[in-house]
C-alpha cells in the first residue's frame, strides 16, 4: 500500500509540474506553435532521407517503402510519446554536477516525478505527430490481411514501445548519478535506438540484431510485433509467439529501470560544495 501511495503521489506531482510548464509555454502561443512545427519539420528529415534512398532503389533490405514506413512510424511514434513524457531525464547529469538536485531532494514529492516533469516540453508533440502521420500513411497503403490480433498489435506496439523507451530514459538517468556527464551516452540508446529501429533488421549484422533483442530489447518496440503484422519472418528465426511478448518485456524493463533509479539515487552524495 505504501508503494501504491508513493506512485499516486508521484503521478500527482508529475501532473502538477507538467501543467505548470505547459501554462508557461501557452503564454506565448505563437512561439509554441512555431517551435512545435519546427520540431515536426526537423524530425521529418529522417523520413525524407528514406524517401531519397527509395528514389534510387525499389527495396531496402528486401522491404518496400510502405513496409519501412510502417517500421519508421511505429518506432518514431512510440519514442515520441516517451520523449514527450520523460525526455527531461537527460538533464539530470547537469543537476548532479551543479548540485541543484539537492533542491529536489528536500521537496515532498518523488525525485523521479520532479525530474521527469521539469521543463516539460510540449513542443515535442511535433515528433509524435510526424511519426503518427507516417504510420497512418503506411497503414493506408500496405496490403495486409488484417485479423483481430494484427489490429490489436498496432496500439499494443505503440504503448509497449513507449514504455520500453521510457525505461531506457530512466536507466540512463540513473547512470548519470555515477557518470555525471553521460547525456550523450543516454542519447545513443534513446535517439540512436529509434533511428536503428526505423530500418528493417535485415540491413544490420546478425550480432547487432541479437544485441537489441537479447541484451537491450529494443527489438520488442517495433521489429518483432511489426514483422508479425507484415507477415515477415524474424532474422533470428524466433517463434511467432515472441511477437506477443512486448508487454512482458516492457514490464521487466520498467522494473529494472526502477531498481537502477533507486540504486543511483541512494548512491548520490551531493557535490560537496
Amino acid at each position: 500500500m505504501a508503494d501504491l501511495a508513493q506512485v499516486r503521489d508521484g503521478l500527482r506531482a508529475y501532473r502538477l509540474i507538467s501543467a505548470m510548464w505547459i501554462r508557461s509555454l501557452m503564454t506565448y502561443r505563437l512561439s509554441f506553435a512555431m517551435t512545435a512545427l519546427g520540431n515536426l519539420a526537423v524530425t521529418a528529415f529522417d523520413f525524407v532521407a528514406i524517401l531519397l534512398m527509395f528514389s534510387q532503389v525499389d527495396r531496402l533490405g528486401g522491404y518496400s517503402l510502405p513496409e519501412i514506413a510502417f517500421l519508421y512510424g511505429a518506432s518514431s511514434t512510440a519514442f515520441g510519446f516517451a520523449d514527450l513524457a520523460i525526455g527531461s531525464m537527460d538533464r539530470l547529469g547537469r543537476r548532479v554536477r551543479d548540485g541543484t538536485l539537492d533542491t529536489l531532494l528536500v521537496r515532498p514529492a518523488p525525485v523521479i516525478a520532479q525530474v521527469a516533469g521539469d521543463r516539460f516540453g510540449l513542443h515535442r508533440i511535433g515528433r509524435v505527430t510526424q511519426g503518427a502521420l507516417v504510420l497512418a500513411y503506411a497503414l493506408v497503403v500496405l496490403d495486409i490481411e488484417w485479423t483481430p490480433l494484427k489490429v490489436l498489435m498496432v496500439p499494443l506496439m505503440l504503448v509497449c514501445g513507449a514504455a520500453i523507451f521510457a525505461s531506457v530514459f530512466v536507466a540512463g538517468g540513473a547512470f548519470q548519478f555515477v557518470a555525471q556527464d553521460a547525456a550523450e551516452v543516454q542519447n545513443a540508446f534513446t535517439y540512436g535506438g529509434t533511428t536503428l529501429l526505423q530500418y528493417p533488421p535485415t540491413v544490420f549484422a546478425k550480432d547487432l540484431v541479437r544485441g537489441v533483442t537479447f541484451v537491450l530489447p529494443l527489438a520488442f518496440v517495433n521489429w518483432l510485433p511489426a514483422l508479425y503484422v507484415l507477415g515477415r519472418p524474424y532474422p533470428l528465426d524466433l517463434p511467432a509467439w515472441v511477437a506477443f511478448t512486448p508487454p512482458l518485456v516492457a514490464a521487466a524493463c520498467l522494473a529494472l529501470a526502477g531498481l537502477a533509479w533507486r540504486t543511483g539515487l541512494r548512491s548520490y552524495r551531493s557535490t560537496g560544495s
